[in-house]
């Protein structure tokens, strides 16, 4: 008897209807906390406390590898532009507190980024260096300059121009001695100008294909590459002039302290060996027949074409043959006498 009336309840409320409350909030899950208290404080166990800030060399450390290793453009850029802040608000006589040798191997890849804002911040860093502690790293500049120089981007190829000519008036004698300095980087210019070399041993065809620009741009392309060859074929410096009265200038030489850090770096005594390419030119000579073997027949012939077009960059033109003129008639005249 008693079963059967418990049995009728429960299917007498299978067909009853819940009645529903307006504004009734839903069941809350069993793993729920509440947060709603307030409290006067909150003690970590394990917290230091200090009053001094961080030093200016961890701070710089800290930015530089937020601007060397961050993510976003913003990020990078506002790095850079606190070094800059920086450095600009050093005095004059003060020290750098982080060597720019680290300072240029840490940022020069950010010569290659995709943000303008950050190569621009990044050139106007470069330029806050002193030239003394640049001369020795101008190989490692080099190889991202000479990769931004034959970039699909118009204007990271624009900006390695600028960085280019950062270098030449920092550490001329180095970018244009170090190994792969000047081979390669003459190479870079003719095919970033689309100016053919008929030097099958290069490897190159005789397409007019072109990195470079019309106009503007190649008149910029060509002012910069006739700073290089200046650099490299035009001996700016007198010779340093001897008193025979102290002495020989070999035995004097011979025991002088060497002002590099390898001076026998061209011997390449303990390095991987070197082809052509990669080999070190110390000495004008060397670097004017290199020119004139593999690079003067087609330079010359650029030279000529661009002049026909006149403007800004037959301008251009007119002073890169001046220095190649000027830089080869000494080796010229050597060679008739030989």
């Amino acid at each position: 008897m008693g079963s059967s009336v418990k049995k009728k309840r429960e299917k007498k409320k299978d067909f009853q209807k819940t009645k529903l409350k307006v504004g009734k909030s839903n069941t809350k899950p069993d793993n729920f906390t509440d947060t709603s208290f307030k409290a006067k404080s909150i003690i970590v166990n394990q917290q230091s406390l200090s009053a001094d800030a961080p030093s200016l060399p961890k701070q710089l450390h800290h930015y530089l590898d937020i601007a060397s290793g961050s993510r976003s453009d913003t990020q990078r850029r506002d790095a850079l532009s606190y070094l800059i802040n920086q450095f600009t608000s050093q005095p004059v006589n003060a020290t750098i507190p982080i060597a720019p040798l680290f300072l240029v191997k840490k940022l020069v890849p950010l010569l290659l980024d995709g943000s303008d804002s950050v190569r621009t911040q990044l050139l106007k860093l470069f330029r806050l260096f002193p030239p003394s502690g640049l001369i020795h790293d101008a190989e490692h500049v080099l190889l991202y300059i000479r990769a931004g120089l034959t970039h699909l981007s118009a204007r990271i190829s624009t900006d390695s121009l600028s960085a280019l000519e950062w270098l030449l008036e920092v550490a001329k004698d180095s970018a244009v001695s170090c190994p792969g300095g000047w081979f390669k980087t003459i190479k870079c210019f003719l095919l970033m100008l689309g100016w053919s070399t008929t030097d099958k041993s290069l490897g190159w065809t005789r397409s007019n294909s072109s990195f470079g620009a019309i106009g503007k741009a190649q008149g910029r392309q060509l002012l910069v590459f006739a700073q290089f060859l200046k650099a490299g074929i035009c001996d700016d410096h007198p010779l340093v002039q001897y008193d025979p009265g102290n002495g020989p200038p070999l035995y004097r030489e011979a025991y002088m302290t060497p002002t590099v850090p390898n001076p026998f770096a061209h011997l390449n005594l303990f390095g991987p060996p070197r082809d052509e390419e990669t080999e070190m030119y110390m000495d004008i000579e060397s670097r004017q027949r290199v020119f004139q073997t593999h690079f003067q027949p087609a330079v010359e012939a650029g030279i000529e074409r661009v002049k026909k077009e006149a403007g800004e960059a037959g301008r251009s033109a007119a002073v890169l043959a001046k220095v190649v003129r000027d830089g080869m008639a000494s080796y010229s005249s050597i060679g008739n006498i030989l």
